[in-house]
Parts: structure tokens; C-alpha cells; sequence
């Protein structure tokens, strides 16, 4: 971690350059996430015509703090991990004294960084055409929705990451982070705020890691009632048992590691 904390800013600046020369792509991977936007189109007309728990201007927030959030955790690693294995590029990262994780998180981070811009101009075309949904969060809710998201970031990198340390048994990991996405689709309150659920589905999903990489921090922003404690440690709860596994991955993995010059 020393070792990390002292070449972080070079490591850091080195992607963020890499990043800046694909602006463009970047713009398009940030409106590849507009589907909380195109959901909450279906959600307004729907909230004006039936009984829900949140109103009209609840779900345009709502939908909002997602899309930002979503902008926050999206994570690639499994697909640039599968790369590395099966052409044997894993060998030159594991001459270096670091582990080749560092090079994909500085690579996420330095990607969020060359985000931020057109998150900041899509939130003001938000409020300009939705005015009354406009709002501002405390001070103190607002700092702790920075940490949920970085929290959030964490697990969702963690679990994909560990996904793609399968690639020492399998070429293909991308197809497990797949079928897993299909679950976060639904149950991490991307396509509906988890209020809309059932009760019972609702109280069994919140035991899931699904909610706290969108719901959890979304709701946080905008105001909905949330369980701050009993969230962070079921975060922190699931962020420990991927680590732990991932870590048991990795020193298996390379034991039977036999890619091009290793």
C-alpha cells in the first residue's frame, strides 16, 4: 500500500492523459448510462396515474441521483482482465512491483475524472427541463453520500474483479459478470426505486449486495427514508466476503498461471 500511495499520482496521471485522448468514447459510455433517464419517463406517467409511495417529484430525483451514481460505479476490469489472460499480457504486470490490480483502478479512477464535466452539464440540462425537481441536500447528507458512492464503487469493483480471476480456470469470465447483471439490472434500483417493490421482495433483496451500489446512496442523496447503520454494515459486511475470496483467487490463480512468457 506504501509502495502504491507513493506512485499513485504518476500512475494516476499517466491514465487520466490515456483517458483524455478518448473523450468522445467517453461521452458515449456516459449515454450508454441513460436508462435511469428513459425509466423515469415510464415511472412519471405511471406515478400520475397510480398509488406509489414516492410522488411524481420524488421519482424525476430520484432517477437523477441514479444516473449520477451509476456514472460513479461503472466498472470494466472483468473485460480488460480476460484481455490480459488470454493473450498473455498478465506476465509483463507481474514483473512489476505492484499488483496489476492498481493499474485497473487507477484506470477507473482517472476514467471518473474525465467524466465529470459532461456529468456536470447533463444534471443542469436535467434541472432546466425539469425545474421542480430541482433540490439541494444538506451539508452532512451529502458528505456521507460521497463516502456511500466511493463504497459503492468498491463493491461493485470487487465483485467484478473477482468474476474476472476466473479467467485462470475459464477464457471467458465476461459471461458470469453478465448473467450477474441481469440481477444488478433489477434488484440494484436501477430500473425502479426499491419502494416499489413488495414488501417481502423488498426485505430479501436488501440482504443482497444489489441495492447499495445505486438504491442505497440514490435514496440517500434525494432524501428517502434510509437505514444508514444497519447499510453500511451490510456493504462493509459483503465488501469483506469478496475480498476474502478474491484474495484466495488470486494466489490460486497464479499458481496454475501459464499465459505467453509466464
Amino acid at each position: 500500500m506504501r509502495r502504491f500511495l507513493r506512485i499513485a499520482p504518476t500512475l494516476f496521471s499517466v491514465h487520466y492523459a490515456y483517458m483524455l485522448e478518448y473523450r468522445a468514447e467517453i461521452v458515449l459510455w456516459a449515454l450508454s448510462g441513460c436508462l435511469p433517464f428513459i425509466l423515469m419517463g415510464l415511472w412519471l406517467e405511471a406515478s400520475q396515474s397510480g398509488d406509489f409511495a414516492l410522488k411524481t417529484v420524488e421519482f424525476a430525483r430520484y432517477f437523477l441521483a441514479a444516473f449520477i451514481v451509476r456514472q460513479f460505479n461503472v466498472v470494466w476490469v472483468v473485460w480488460e482482465f480476460e484481455k490480459e489472460i488470454v493473450e498473455g499480457k498478465l506476465s509483463m504486470r507481474l514483473l512489476q512491483p505492484l499488483d496489476p490490480v492498481w493499474h485497473h483502478v487507477a484506470s477507473h479512477l482517472a476514467e471518473r475524472g474525465a467524466r465529470l464535466p459532461f456529468i456536470g452539464g447533463l444534471i443542469l440540462l436535467f434541472f432546466a427541463l425539469y425545474p421542480d425537481a430541482f433540490w439541494l441536500p444538506d451539508l452532512g447528507r451529502f458528505l456521507l453520500w460521497i463516502g456511500v458512492v466511493m463504497l459503492g464503487f468498491i463493491l461493485r469493483f470487487l465483485i467484478q474483479y473477482t468474476f474476472a480471476l476466473l479467467c485462470f480456470w475459464i477464457e471467458r469470465a465476461n459471461a458470469i459478470e453478465q448473467f450477474w447483471f441481469l440481477f444488478y439490472l433489477f434488484f440494484s434500483g436501477m430500473v425502479a426505486p426499491l419502494e416499489v417493490f413488495p414488501k417481502s421482495v423488498r426485505q430479501v433483496v436488501l440482504w443482497t449486495p444489489f441495492p447499495y451500489m445505486i438504491h442505497f446512496p440514490a435514496a440517500l442523496l434525494v432524501g428517502l427514508p434510509v437505514n444508514v447503520l444497519p447499510s453500511l454494515a451490510i456493504m462493509l459486511g459483503w465488501v469483506a466476503i469478496f475480498w476474502i475470496i478474491n484474495r484466495w483467487l488470486w494466489r490460486r490463480g497464479l499458481r496454475q498461471y501459464s499465459g505467453m512468457g509466464a
